[in-house]
């Protein structure tokens, strides 16, 4: 079967460090426990915040750093999972899910893609 990368895209100063709604992580791990016991999720965490992340850039035959925050980025990778599915639309139907958890008033994005293998 197929695996898939879901990128978590988030708008990190719209995330609260400390507090998260009422119930969310209820959700959220119940979400994850269906898919565990699914034998769909093989790897999934968060990311600590862009503040504590370096960007290596290559361009022009050079090696440049950069590191975070990084406030020309709106949108950053928040998290991942790594999942194995029937096919692409079983794995979208997953994020989907996953996504309806978070609040209404967060930005949150999830791309869905094949890990080529091989």
């Amino acid at each position: 079967m197929p695996r898939f990368i879901s990128l978590i895209r988030i708008e990190e100063n719209q995330i609260p460090e400390d507090e998260f709604p009422e119930g969310f992580d209820k959700k959220m791990g119940a979400l994850l426990e269906e898919m565990t016991k699914a034998g769909v999720m093989l790897d999934t965490a968060g990311l600590v915040p862009t503040s504590d992340g370096t960007r290596v850039n290559w361009s022009g035959g050079r090696i440049s750093y950069t590191d975070g925050p990084f406030t020309e980025t709106k949108e950053v990778v928040g998290g991942y999972a790594i999942v194995q599915c029937k096919d692409k639309a079983e794995a979208v139907e997953w994020a989907k899910r996953f996504l309806e958890i978070h609040p209404a008033e967060w930005n949150v994005a999830c791309e869905v893609r094949e890990i080529q293998e091989g």
